[in-house]
């Protein structure tokens, strides 16, 4: 039998230099762009630059009709998006993550901005997590300066603001939004976090990650080979980037957090650890709605659209 190798299930190359090569080129859906909607079009979208110095950018997805009440524009929440991609793959353009935040988009109804954050071994963690507060502080300078982005200004509402991602991009979002209770954004308010398959993890196995050690989409040695590409240089995954559960100064910025919801699938090796962060979130005073399933994978909304479906009301719930 031959031996498995994580880098040939994720479909990259390791460099010599530290970097990799994707073997896999993703299909890509471009941005519609500040032009009036075509017929039948119910979500636009463009695309703007966060840092060019970092090469991070952001894709904000509008609905084409933006609800009025007495002939006044209703503000809509806004939704800043993290996506999936085990800190190595994937980009807010890709078709899959370009549809998935048109969907979000026109069924809460939001407007959704999903953050195009540098990958993992090029940039190593916390860097994902510095663009993520940039993508933060970004929202904040368009709602205070009189140049600032019209969908920004004129259709969101700034109280409602929600973080919201899927498997790495949860763990940014755990991660940004302990960083951002120490920090004023306002006008900003974090009216909530979504956490849907958090990707989190620790030296000693769990249970459901030594029962589902060999899952067909997320064995043990990928998720082992995607922290090693992602924390940085000499840490393990007792880090607190990776194990949170463990760590007290967590704990403590924990009891700040808002309102969370948490998203899970039993068939997911990671299931355990994120029952027990729900565990600890609710010892720590946090008001937390778990909504896990006994059934499903991990990534199971990218092969499913009836689990994406059901994920997305779970969301829409929670931000309506």
């Amino acid at each position: 039998m031959s031996k498995f190798d994580p880098y040939e299930h994720l479909k990259v190359v390791k460099n010599e230099d530290g970097t990799l090569t994707r073997l896999v080129q993703f299909p890509q859906i471009p941005a519609t762009g500040d032009a009036d909607p075509l017929p039948g079009q119910t979500v636009v979208s463009k695309d703007v630059t966060l840092d060019a110095t970092k090469n991070t950018w952001l894709r904000i997805h509008r609905p084409a009709k933006i609800p009025s009440n007495d002939n006044r524009i209703a503000r809509l929440p806004l939704v800043i998006y993290f996506h999936a991609g085990g800190w190595i793959l994937f980009s807010v353009s890709d078709a899959l993550n370009h549809e998935a935040m048109n969907k979000l988009s026109d069924e809460v109804p939001a407007i959704a901005v999903a953050v195009n954050f540098r990958l993992a071994p090029e940039t190593r963690l916390p860097g994902q997590y510095d663009d993520a507060v940039d993508a933060i502080n970004w929202i904040k300078t368009q709602a205070t300066d009189p140049n600032g982005d019209p969908w920004i200004k004129q259709y969101a509402d700034l109280s409602r603001v929600f973080l919201y991602g899927t498997s790495c991009g949860a763990n940014i979002v755990l991660n940004t939004a302990l960083r951002v209770v120490d920090h004023d954004v306002s006008p900003v308010t974090i009216a909530g976090i979504v956490l849907c398959q958090p990707f989190i993890g620790g030296k000693k196995r769990t249970k459901s990650e030594l029962k589902l050690a060999a899952d067909v989409f997320f064995p043990l040695p990928v998720i082992d080979l995607l922290w090693e590409l992602a924390l940085p240089k000499g840490t393990d995954r007792d880090h607190r980037f990776c194990n949170p559960l463990g760590d007290e100064y967590v704990k403590e910025k924990m009891k700040r957090l808002g309102r969370c919801l948490v998203i899970g699938f039993g068939g997911d090796p990671l299931i355990d650890r994120q029952q027990d962060l729900v565990q600890l979130m609710v010892m720590q005073g946090v008001m937390v709605e778990a909504r896990f399933d006994d059934v499903g994978f991990h990534g199971i909304e990218m092969i499913d659209p009836r689990r994406a479906s059901a994920i997305r009301n779970f969301v829409k719930e929670f931000i309506v």
